[in-house]
């Protein structure tokens, strides 16, 4: 059965960035079966990377490997990554791009940007393994400053796929990046402050609340934003005439308009408060 790749990157698809990394994978490994998840990440935003990766693997066959190039530090030294986990493989710069995947196995939550031991800071069963790239064997001969997704990790990610090894690439890796994400918090008056953390293409707004942080009677709930109030939370996004509150399919919370843009209508960003009380 041929290996399944996906690609997440920040290339767009004006380009022939993306092309020339499956140009590179084929070349390597004819019979991938390559599957884009996204190149429309906004540039250099890892965040964004890190949170539609997480909302997806779980959809794939867990021999999966996942390339994931948003790499505002290439040719910097910083590290080249293959990561196995409980749920897939992954080739990525060492920059957080996993930290939604891994935020639920964290035996501590983090206050900022960080280095995690890769030994003692997860929990037994994500079955991580992290190994830091240190052989030139697998990558192109003529490597770019400027294109590592090419010349670096679109190899890995080919070599990988024909049956080799993570160790095979280079030495156990101490410690991995992660990104400092936000969670809801629970206030005095029983009220639950969270945070928009994405804005997806029809405009909704995505938020840090999952379904399990709501233990309040859906339909009593008060949604704040700002100066905004929506009164309960709908089960789909045809419900209502304006804003509407509705668990979104990756669990989340999310503030949407029936057939509009909650983004469009509310000057809100990332990082903005979202209230719900009783």
């Amino acid at each position: 059965m041929p290996s399944v790749i996906t690609l997440t990157s920040d290339f767009g698809l004006c380009d022939g960035y993306v092309a020339s990394m499956k140009g590179v994978i084929l070349g390597i490994n004819p019979q991938a079966n390559i599957v884009d998840i996204s190149h429309l990440i906004k540039p250099q935003d890892i965040h964004q990377a890190a949170f539609v990766l997480g909302t997806t693997v779980r959809h794939f066959p867990p021999q999966t490997i996942h390339l994931v190039v948003v790499d505002p530090g290439v040719g910097t030294d910083r590290p080249a990554l293959i990561v196995k986990t409980a749920f897939g493989y992954f080739v990525t710069p060492d920059n957080g791009s996993l930290s939604y995947l891994l935020k639920p196995y964290l035996k501590d939550s983090l206050s900022a940007k960080s280095s995690v031991s890769v030994k003692q800071g997860f929990k037994e069963e994500l079955s991580l393994e992290v190994i830091k790239v240190t052989k030139s064997d697998f990558i192109q001969s003529n490597i770019s400053n400027t294109f590592h997704g090419r010349d670096i990790f679109a190899p890995l990610a080919a070599y990988l796929s024909l049956g080799s090894k993570p160790a095979d690439f280079g030495e156990q890796a101490e410690t991995i990046e992660m990104l400092s994400l936000s969670s809801p918090q629970k206030n005095a008056d029983g009220s639950l402050t969270g945070h928009i953390i994405h804005t997806d293409n029809y405009g909704n707004l995505i938020t840090d609340i999952t379904s399990a942080d709501i233990s309040q009677k859906r339909d009593s709930l008060v949604i704040e934003m700002g100066n905004e109030r929506i009164k309960g939370i709908s089960n789909t996004y045809a419900e209502g005439k304006g804003l509407l509150a509705c668990i979104g399919s990756s669990g989340y919370l999310e503030i949407a308009v029936k057939n509009g843009s909650a983004a469009s209508l509310l000057a809100v960003k990332t990082g903005d408060a979202v209230k719900l009380s009783s």
